[in-house]
């Protein structure tokens, strides 16, 4: 993450606390969940669980920390996929594990160009049953990648697992050039593409899913308002939208409950239906697992 980023998401926790209090007055009506959204169980469909949080956030913690806020499922990956694979399976009940190719020095600036970097990938998806590939950075396109990414992609397909690609739209468009049924996770919404250009992807591919995290700030805009662009894309494809809190620093687990805090609060300017798809019914049809209030307290 860039440091613009890290101070990006500062200020969504300092919004949070201002609007905190908006929040808990919002009243359901016929276009809003209101105060029904803090009890919706919640699919964190960007979390990470890297070497630096398995002493200070051993699995338990992270499966308190989930539970006090009402988490019921969260999908994960982590550098190394070490850290994925211990929260899951102490966790199975709670934990979606997702196959990040970044190990042993490779990471987001050079793990396209890392020797031996498919041959990982197949060996480690045979081993454990991850049902995606990602998240990972495509920070641009170079033509040198494309063999990767092509073989990539066709994996995907076959195993009818998703890809989780942190880019802006046109390694997306890359990929759906490869496998036009391929299902995708846009990570961040684009992180930093405008709504229209969100919209624009959705609309010409179906199986193109998001998460929102880090996108807080800008889908609600002031008090009890979301911005009117995201407002639109939100409503349009509620079928495709998911939450994530992205723990990527240890920081992030520290303010794990604000973080979804604050997603509570956008989710509650949005309609029941709406909020509820967003919240965990989009992830349940993606990932065909059942997401509700039960698994509270599980492992």
């Amino acid at each position: 993450m860039q440091i613009t980023t890290v101070i990006k998401h500062t200020v969504s926790i300092i919004i949070f606390t201002v609007l905190s209090t908006f929040a808990t007055e919002s009243v359901a009506d016929d276009k809003h969940i209101g105060e029904g959204a803090k009890t919706l169980p919640l699919f964190d469909a960007h979390v990470h669980y890297k070497t630096e949080a398995w002493g200070p956030f051993p699995p338990a913690t992270v499966i308190e920390l989930m539970d006090k806020s009402g988490v019921a499922m969260a999908l994960v990956s982590s550098t190394p996929d070490e850290g994925t694979i211990k929260l899951w399976e102490y966790a199975p009940k709670r934990i979606v594990p997702e196959l990040r190719p970044y190990h042993s020095g490779i990471g987001s600036s050079n793990w396209t160009t890392a020797d031996g970097m498919f041959d990982y990938i197949m060996k480690r998806l045979k081993k454990y049953p991850h049902r995606g590939i990602g998240e990972f950075h495509l920070h641009q396109l170079n033509a040198d990648d494309k063999p990767l990414l092509k073989k990539i992609a066709k994996v995907a397909k076959e195993k009818d697992i998703v890809i989780h690609v942190h880019s802006d739209h046109k390694p997306v468009e890359l990929f759906y050039s490869f496998e036009p049924n391929l299902k995708i996770i846009w990570a961040h919404a684009g992180m930093s593409s405008p709504p229209d250009i969100v919209e624009r992807m959705m609309a010409k591919y179906d199986t193109l899913y998001a998460d929102t995290s880090y996108r807080e700030n800008d889908i609600i805009v002031s008090r009890n308002k979301l911005d009117p662009a995201w407002r639109r894309v939100l409503e349009r494809f509620p079928d495709r939208f998911m939450v994530g809190t992205d723990t990527w620093v240890n920081d992030q687990w520290a303010a794990y409950a604000e973080l979804v805090e604050l997603n509570r609060m956008w989710l509650s300017l949005l309609s029941r239906e709406i909020a509820e798809k967003i919240a965990y019914k989009n992830a349940e049809r993606l990932f065909g697992r059942k997401v509700g209030k039960h698994l509270i307290g599980q492992r």
